[in-house]
């Protein structure tokens, strides 16, 4: 999956050069494997400008701003915090947009309720949020790997959605 991350890195970078926008990530379960994975495209410094990796709920809601009730009704591994994860890191990181991941990862962790290979992936502004669930165990390698992959394709498909529409020439 290594090529396909960076054939999706170098075509959200090129949307972002064309558009003069800044990307930055908030990853829990991930653990900065979106992050890398972006800058593996040469000249990434020019959009990237960083990432919170928020691995306990702590440093999600000290850093983030996500809602201590939320992550008490709810658990960390919801869309609601994915949500919030995409909103605070373009708030802290002062960017345009975000992508973030909260899940279970595995091996251990999982619920009945809240299996492992349980992820929320998000993206977006501030004010406009996508989001992406994942409900597969192939092992803990493979359930990152595939967050990773997916949560670039959900940043990809977003940014084209954003691209201004333009009238074919008659």
């Amino acid at each position: 999956m290594e090529l396909e991350n960076k054939v999706l890195s170098r075509e959200i970078s090129q949307c972002l050069y064309d558009t003069g926008k800044t990307l930055g990530t908030a990853e829990s379960c991930t653990g900065g494997r979106i992050a890398e994975a972006v800058i593996a495209t040469p000249g990434a410094s020019a959009y990237f400008k960083g990432s919170i990796i928020s691995y306990v709920d702590d440093i999600k809601k000290r850093l983030l701003g996500v809602d201590a009730q939320v992550l008490e009704e709810q658990t960390a591994v919801c869309e609601e915090v994915a949500r919030q994860m995409v909103a605070g890191a373009c708030r802290t990181l002062g960017v345009d947009y975000a992508i973030s991941a909260t899940g279970i990862a595995g091996p251990g962790g999982g619920t009945a309720a809240i299996p492992v290979g349980t992820i929320w992936l998000a993206c977006g502004t501030a004010d406009r949020i996508k989001t992406l669930l994942i409900q597969e165990d192939n092992g803990r390698d493979q359930n990152l790997s595939a967050a990773t992959y997916q949560a670039l394709k959900l940043f990809l498909d977003f940014l084209k959605e954003e691209q201004p529409k333009t009238e074919p020439a008659e």
